[in-house]
């Protein structure tokens, strides 16, 4: 068990070394050297978990969908709504999230990658747009497919314009604005009335995952 979880840990160190290197190079310009500097560990570590530098970048573009599980909620839009804004507040913090951007939309990235995670994003938007549609949540004429490609390209248009413009300080905002805007066009009233579109709505579920995962945090927190 130790040794299980010390290869799990030197994984990860792994991956978030290779990511703030891709990150601030670019995949091209990073090499392993760099990234086992970053990490401080040895060869053999690095290519006992990924067998070469595509399989490092594959690696940060996979974890991508686990840092926007997001818990269950009683209607599927506030699920789709939480998910986005979780992913950008942790964008602003988490080099794995901005690394798998940088991945997925670099300069010749399609290529290599054929389009990162992008793919992905649009199948877990449509899949909450279809699940809503059949709890009735969404107005009768809206096409989930249609709308998870638009609500997934704003989203990743809102990251670029935030990053190249403020760094990213201004994301989650700018985000919230995105379902300010849309969400009226396609969502039924008396759900609409019912979400949380608040630009704060990211932080409240990444605590709230955050307590859950690690009971002592919480009954610290109590005690305080």
């Amino acid at each position: 068990m130790a040794r299980q979880e010390r290869a799990v840990r030197t994984r990860r160190t792994v991956l978030e070394a290779a990511a703030a290197v891709f990150d601030e190079r670019g995949y091209k310009a990073a090499t392993i050297a760099d990234i086992l500097e970053r990490a401080d560990v040895t060869k053999g570590a690095l290519y006992f978990h990924f067998a070469s530098k595509r399989a490092l970048a594959q690696g940060i573009l996979d974890e991508q969908f686990s840092q926007a599980e997001v818990p269950p909620r009683e209607y599927r839009m506030q699920e789709l709504i939480d998910t986005g804004m979780l992913l950008a507040h942790r964008m602003r913090h988490d080099p794995l999230l901005s690394a798998g951007a940088r991945l997925s939309l670099g300069p010749d990235m399609k290529e290599i990658f054929d389009g990162g995670s992008l793919p992905g994003w649009i199948q877990v938007t449509e899949q909450l747009l279809t699940q809503a549609k059949q709890q009735d949540e969404l107005l009768a004429h809206i096409d989930p497919a249609t709308t998870a490609w638009t609500l997934s390209a704003c989203w990743t248009g809102a990251q670029i314009y935030s990053q190249t413009l403020n760094n990213r300080e201004d994301l989650e905002r700018r985000i919230a604005d995105i379902y300010q805007h849309i969400l009226p066009t396609i969502v039924t009233p008396t759900v609409l009335a019912r979400l949380d579109l608040t630009p704060t709505r990211g932080t409240h579920v990444y605590a709230e995952i955050t307590t859950k995962s690690d009971p002592g945090q919480r009954s610290g927190a109590t005690s305080r």
